[in-house]
């Protein structure tokens, strides 16, 4: 294969491996059924007129199955973290004990799990259209130089079949990572 086609199929890789990585960091995110520390990942807190991470702010540890304990370095900032995590779209309500904020995780209703497994499911999707997505950059590409450099159609369709297998593996994992998620979710 020439280093060319070589060197894209490399950077298409890096790609898929990217799309990968974020659909897994979303999944993280997503509640189950079990406390997670990392559903605090996207809330921020307007900490001295700053917007900042929870995570920057406190220890974050979990002491039981569906409780989260949050743990802040300055204490006055409280109030501001219970405001964040309240208007925050992970639908627990925050207690302040004085010393730290708890947040107790609700048993997932039928109905709940149900929402949160199409959630995922969406999510696997999106990832295989950016996967698909890349595949249409990189074959659009290959043409390109194709013309640029005037090599064999063999090459090019030896490119294509290669693109194609490194898709098909990545599709697989992204169903792999849903399939987890969605047992994940379903277990009670």
């Amino acid at each position: 294969m020439l280093p060319e086609l070589e060197e894209e199929l490399l950077v298409f890789e890096e790609k898929l491996e990217k799309a990968i990585g974020h659909l897994s960091g979303e999944y993280a995110t997503l509640r189950a059924g079990r406390a997670n520390p990392k559903v605090l990942d996207n809330i921020t807190v307007d900490y001295y007129g700053s917007p900042t991470p929870l995570k920057q702010m406190a220890n974050i540890t979990v002491p039981e199955a569906r409780m989260l304990v949050i743990n802040l370095f300055d204490k006055s900032a409280t109030k501001e973290t219970i405001k964040a995590i309240s208007a925050s779209d992970i639908g627990i309500n925050p207690t302040d004990d004085g010393k730290v904020i708890r947040l107790v995780f609700p048993q997932l209703t039928e109905e709940r799990r149900k929402e949160l497994v199409k959630q995922a499911k969406k999510m696997a999707e999106d990832c295989k259209v950016v996967l698909r997505n890349e595949r249409r950059d990189v074959l659009d590409k290959a043409k390109k130089l194709k013309k640029d450099m005037n090599f064999s159609e063999d090459e090019l369709a030896s490119f294509e079949k290669d693109v194609q297998k490194l898709l098909d593996k990545y599709i697989e994992s992204a169903d792999g990572l849903y399939k987890d998620k969605e047992k994940d979710i379903i277990e009670i």
